[in-house]
């Protein structure tokens, strides 16, 4: 033990990891960059796709059922749409939810909504497999047969919810991006705005605006931006933008935009009012998270700081009484 301390604490040893470490730090700066790929590039193509599927649609309906152009959409794998064909699974489990749920997560078209059922109804036959195979194979855990089969079933009914824990899981951090950056793209419109745009102007100018920051934030207005451009109806590009993010402060100014181009009200007084109120919400979010951190502190302080710090205090009085 003695000889193992004596062996860390020698500046040699000390300086070849200090050495070591700047090296990784030195190498890690320099390739990170080189590895980042442009997700703001990737997503704004998706949202030029999304558009041009928007115009194709409106398009089609105004040729009365005339189709326009396809391959507008990715469209879904031939052999999971038929297997949600064939089991009617759209109607089973609720495509208009499911795929209302999907746009809150970022997927659109119709390939998202066929894989989402389709891993619905095989996840639970993959996990029943895998955890009976386990369970008779390789591990039974001392439990009897039915035991064992009941543990598989149990593992079927979690494979059935996971693909709704992993679209919640998205949807959340989705939200949560979308809410950082909201009250500063209000600010830009309402700076916008009042400088003379067009509110279809000003969407497509925070967009490009707001995209370092916040890609998911740019991708919604930009959806905006071709909704308001290619719906008669405006409200509906509005109440999209609700729809999609789910966040109570978006439906806030959403309302607030319909109203004021229902009742000529001025728009850059809505705007400024509603940043305010979603930087206070942002605030108020914060100052809850400050709030609850000190008490989620306590168990890694007491089980990684507090060693260390006994380590350091007592390791040189411990050496001293090893030697003398």
């Amino acid at each position: 033990m003695f000889d193992l301390l004596r062996m860390f604490f020698n500046p040699q040893t000390l300086m070849m990891i200090l050495v070591a470490v700047a090296a990784f730090a030195t190498i890690m700066t320099l390739a990170l960059p080189l590895l980042q790929t442009d997700r703001l590039e990737t997503r704004m193509k998706l949202v030029s796709s999304e558009r041009a599927a928007l115009r194709a649609k409106e398009r089609e309906r105004l040729e009365k059922g005339q189709r326009a152009s396809a391959g507008l959409r990715q469209a879904p794998k031939s052999y999971m749409k038929t297997v949600v064909d064939q089991l009617n699974l759209q109607k089973l489990l609720g495509a208009d939810e499911v795929r209302a749920r999907l746009r809150m997560a970022g997927y659109r078209g119709q390939a998202p909504v066929v894989t989402f059922l389709f891993f619905r109804l095989v996840m639970p036959v993959i996990l029943f497999v895998v955890a009976l195979a386990y369970l008779f194979a390789v591990n039974d855990l001392g439990r009897p047969p039915m035991v064992r089969v009941l543990i598989s079933v149990g593992g079927a009914y979690v494979g059935f919810y996971l693909p709704n824990l992993f679209l919640a899981n998205k949807i959340q951090k989705r939200q949560q991006a979308v809410s950082r950056s909201f009250p500063d793209a209000l600010d830009l419109l309402l700076i916008c705005v009042e400088s003379g745009m067009s509110i279809e102007a000003a969407f497509n100018k925070v967009a490009e605006e707001i995209g370092t920051q916040s890609i998911e934030m740019a991708e919604e207005l930009m959806l905006t931006t071709a909704e308001l451009s290619y719906l008669q109806d405006r409200r509906l590009a509005y109440e999209n933008l609700g729809k999609r993010t789910g966040l109570p402060g978006v439906k806030a100014v959403v309302t607030s935009l319909i109203q004021s181009e229902r009742y000529g009200t001025p728009l850059g007084t809505a705007l400024r009012v509603m940043a305010q109120e979603n930087r206070d919400m942002r605030m108020q979010a914060a100052e809850k998270k400050a709030a609850g951190l000190p008490p989620k502190l306590t168990v890694p302080m007491i089980l990684f700081f507090l060693p260390v710090l006994f380590v350091v205090i007592l390791g040189p009085a411990a050496i001293r009484m090893m030697a003398g």
